[in-house]
């Protein structure tokens, strides 16, 4: 169902994002890419990297060769455009996997992502726990995501406009209703910031901690393998 949903929303990605956003998503992916600290001899596994806003900002920022992936294979195309497009193509290799069973080697990369993706995953205590396995010692998970909010004030504005206006701007703008319904339910069912802290913990990360964005309505959650 996932899939079919981004196999839906692929070519329109960032569009959807600045709909639930408004726009601040590319705010937050700064603060994101920036809480990366990019390195040229640091890996990024970049998981449902899809359309790539994350490998590219950790390249235009000095970092090092990033694998891109992605279960949507649809999305990958979009991000293997843009990364010719910005000449990229050698620095950005593309891996169609699913983040729960990763076909790769136990410490393998100095940084795992994912920006807006583990909502969408079913097993996340999986993911989390592949995350760690294909992290270097001394390396770092960040996960960027939508999560719950902390200001009594945002909560019904953000509760019409996520379950209201948005799958109507997805029937107009997109002509896919369905899909922005899914994902507006996506964000409610999502773990809030102290739970996911825990399940990282479970998952055997370390110093695990958290930042909101936004009062809320997004969170980096950050982790290492020590």
């Amino acid at each position: 169902m996932v899939r079919a949903v981004f196999d839906s929303v692929a070519t329109r990605y960032d569009l959807m994002n600045d709909l639930m956003s408004l726009g601040i998503h590319r705010i937050w992916k700064k603060v994101f890419v920036t809480a990366l600290d990019p390195r040229p001899r640091h890996t990024l596994l970049d998981l449902a990297g899809g359309t790539g806003d994350i490998t590219f900002g950790w390249l235009k920022a000095g970092g090092g060769p990033v694998l891109l992936s992605d279960i949507n294979q649809a999305m990958l195309t979009v991000g293997r455009d843009r990364a010719l497009e910005r000449g990229y193509a050698a620095d950005v290799s593309l891996l169609v996997a699913d983040a729960e069973q990763l076909p790769l080697p136990d410490r393998t990369v100095d940084r795992v992502s994912i920006a807006f993706g583990l909502r969408n995953c079913t097993d996340k205590n999986a993911v989390l726990a592949e995350a760690r396995r294909v992290l270097k010692p001394g390396g770092r998970f960040l996960c960027l995501e939508f999560s719950h909010v902390r200001v009594a004030a945002l909560a019904s504005v953000y509760d019409t406009w996520s379950f209201k206006v948005l799958p109507r701007l997805g029937r107009v703008v997109a002509q896919d209703e369905d899909s922005y319904q899914y994902l507006a339910e996506s964000i409610r069912m999502f773990p809030d910031q102290e739970t996911l802290a825990g399940m990282m913990r479970a998952a055997g990360l370390s110093r695990v901690g958290y930042r909101n964005l936004s009062g809320g309505i997004a969170a980096i959650h950050t982790g290492w393998r020590l």
